[in-house]
């Protein structure tokens, strides 16, 4: 296996690597056509193996002119890390993870941010790997039903049959009857 700079030529390799290591994943609807691009500065690594890209991670980090992490001091933003389904478990993560944070370290980074969902092991998997969490909200996925008991009615012109909402107050149970709601934790390291 090697880890290198992402290449615009692997753009498609990477969409398919992303799209299936999210599938069974709590983030399986958050799917992307094209790989992202950055305002900042990023490092964007992939681990190819077998002649495909089967790993990958990218960081966006902060500028003096703009920040994109939400803690004090100058950090990365792992927008994306994911395995290929086929090659988990193989330590490709972490060697992407250990890549990285040199890079990181290159660039005078104090710190790596990232914010997961409780469902799966991408938590716990964070916090094996020194990162520490420092904040939650939740991610709350309404259908027409969970919004004809919680959303207030307004425009009779506009009827959502879905809805993506964040959810930073206290009171998370009042939601306690929709199916899915994802605690999203953000976890730090420090460099």
């Amino acid at each position: 296996m090697e880890i290198r700079n992402y290449q615009a030529s692997d753009e498609r390799g990477w969409v398919r690597c992303r799209v299936l290591s999210f599938l069974d994943t709590a983030y399986y609807d958050d799917v992307h056509r094209e790989k992202e691009k950055f305002e900042n500065p990023s490092i964007e690594l992939v681990a190819e193996k077998d002649n495909q890209i089967v790993g990958l991670i990218d960081i966006e980090y902060d500028t003096e002119d703009e920040k994109v992490c939400s803690e004090e001091g100058t950090g990365g933003m792992i927008w994306h890390l994911a395995v290929h389904p086929d090659y988990q478990n193989e330590g490709i993560g972490s060697q992407l993870m250990e890549r990285a944070s040199e890079e990181a370290i290159k660039l005078n980074l104090e710190f790596l941010e990232a914010w997961t969902r409780d469902a799966g092991n991408s938590a716990a998997w964070f916090e094996k790997n020194a990162y520490r969490q420092v904040d939650e909200y939740y991610h709350l996925y309404l259908s027409d039903q969970d919004m004809a008991h919680t959303v207030q009615p307004g425009d009779d012109n506009l009827q959502p049959l879905y809805m993506f909402a964040q959810y930073t107050g206290d009171n998370i149970e009042q939601f306690e009857s929709i199916e899915r709601k994802y605690k999203c934790m953000c976890y730090i390291r420090n460099l």
